[in-house]
């Protein structure tokens, strides 16, 4: 297994939504330095510890990281294996060799962020400020190279499945070699390693994919296209990463992929979710764990269990419904019904203490009728989830939903986004003013800018980026640190704490 890589310096693009760290061997020499974090919509000034390599550099380069966590972990593997290569990471692309915005071509917002992000490396690189800019990630994966012929400053695409030569297209561009513009490479049958990244998250927690692609087919999704089939990552990698990942100083370990509960079904014939998990629950220097994306297939009494009976893992799950009417459901193409759901939920419920539940739903899908909208409406106020996404239908050209008959408006998508969240906002909101007086144990993300003896944390309620926070008062804290409080007030989706 390569060796672990360890945290260092720093570096930030304003269009990145999380913090861009570089991580670097440890056998390299110590250095102090000033630094910047940007994280969410705060700034916060910081000084770290690095690592430096005393080698000459191959080239300088910026990176933009969009989208979601599975994307973030192939920005991390790209990231490592350009900084062992020997480039190096700068926080502005201005005079840099070269650029890379790995993207997100998941819906029309995202993929607007993606265009505006590339549009701005390529004006840089026509006034002569930037060398050269490489796309990759989901959106290169998705237009291929039909994305060269509407935006010819770019100079090279990498697939999602091609991020393992990022290194070879950045010395054929920073050599001036122009022969192959394009790195597209099928999905593999096994999982790309994901060791040795230069993590962009703080240093306490970090991103764990156990599995790559998804063959749920679900009719407004286009992930398979990009990502292909489901791929499981044999589970002793899956043990190797999250001890590598805890040696690195990693406490909260979130578990992603586009199929949680689907571990294991392709590659050992049955789903092995609740043994990875046993075995997760074993490995020293992890305080939590926390799962994501977790389909209602296949969330079977033996998960249900080893989440129940687990010393590490929060009782916080995120699983996706997207709707809740049976209609909906089969034109989804979902394969699950509101039963099924209803039982699972139950079961939930009374089997896991405490537990938090994450859903989203998707509003306007086409067909939608007002009855099956308000169907969706009476669940979400039954079932109260303490944490709701809700999304509008977004058309997508290249999916099955897209040749559906009785495509809705964009303002009845909208008003039906916005009163189901108004539904939600009541339940998140009576959620955090039951918390008042309660004591509950709270991870340090960051200090508040400007304040002394503030902190921003998360409960075991909060996922990274998704959710709310906790606003911690007290001395002498530092992040990273799991710090017991009591809640003393509620601020909207947020919490007001004091260290006990």
């Amino acid at each position: 297994m390569p060796h672990a890589l360890r945290l260092s310096e720093l570096a930030i693009h304003p269009k990145c939504r999380t913090i861009t760290r570089l991580a670097i061997p440890f056998r390299a020499t110590p250095l102090r330095r000033p630094c910047t974090v940007h994280y969410g919509h705060s700034t916060v000034a910081a000084t770290f510890t690095d690592n430096i390599q005393q080698a000459k550099s191959k080239g300088r380069y910026a990176f933009v990281s969009l989208g979601c966590p599975k994307n973030l972990v192939d920005s991390e593997r790209m990231l490592g294996m350009l900084q062992l290569d020997g480039y190096e990471l700068v926080d502005d692309p201005q005079g840099a060799d070269f650029a890379i915005v790995n993207t997100c071509g998941f819906i029309e917002q995202a993929r607007t962020e993606s265009f505006a992000v590339i549009d701005e490396m390529l004006d840089l690189k026509s006034r002569g400020d930037l060398r050269g800019v490489i796309v990759s990630g989901c959106l290169a994966e998705r237009q291929k190279e039909d994305l060269l012929v509407d935006r010819p400053g770019i100079d090279s695409l990498v697939g999602v499945f091609g991020r393992e030569e990022v290194t070879k297209v950045a010395d054929r561009l920073v050599g001036g070699l122009e022969e192959q513009r394009a790195i597209f490479q099928p999905a593999p049958t096994h999982p790309l390693p994901d060791t040795s990244r230069l993590r962009i998250t703080p240093k306490h927690f970090a991103f764990l994919k156990i599995s790559e692609g998804c063959d749920r087919l679900c009719t407004f999704c286009a992930i398979p296209k990009m990502r292909g089939k489901h791929a499981t990552k044999p589970m002793e990698e899956v043990i190797a990463e999250a001890k590598e990942l805890a040696a690195d100083g990693v406490r909260e370990l979130v578990v992603v992929a586009q199929d949680t509960t689907y571990y294991g079904k392709d590659l050992y014939g049955e789903t092995r979710l609740a043994e990875l998990l046993g075995q997760l629950d074993q490995v020293e220097g992890l305080d939590w764990i926390r799962l994501m994306y977790l389909y209602p297939m296949y969330f079977t009494d033996d998960v249900i269990d080893a989440i129940a009976n687990s010393k590490r893992i929060v009782p916080y799950l995120d699983m996706p419904l997207q709707h809740i009417n049976d209609t909906m459901l089969k034109r989804m193409q979902r394969r699950v019904n509101r039963a099924d759901t209803e039982t699972l939920l139950k079961k939930l419920r009374e089997r896991v203490p405490n537990l938090v539940m994450r859903t989203t739903f998707i509003t306007g899908f086409p067909g939608e009728t007002d009855e099956q909208f308000e169907e969706l409406v009476e669940f979400v106020a039954e079932q109260r989830f303490e944490r709701l996404g809700v999304f509008t239908y977004s058309y997508e050209p290249d999916t099955p939903a897209a040749k559906l008959p009785d495509h809705l408006p964009e303002e009845v998508k909208e008003e039906r986004r916005e009163r189901l969240m108004a539904v939600q906002q009541e339940i998140a909101f009576e959620w955090n003013a039951a918390q008042m007086g309660q004591q509950m144990e709270v991870i340090i993300d960051r200090a508040v800018p400007g304040e002394q003896g503030a902190w921003i944390g998360r409960s075991y309620a909060d996922a990274p980026d998704v959710d709310g926070v906790v606003y911690v008062t007290g001395e002498n804290l530092q992040p990273g640190q799991i710090v017991p409080c009591e809640v003393v007030a509620s601020q909207e989706y947020d919490l007001i704490a004091v260290a006990v």
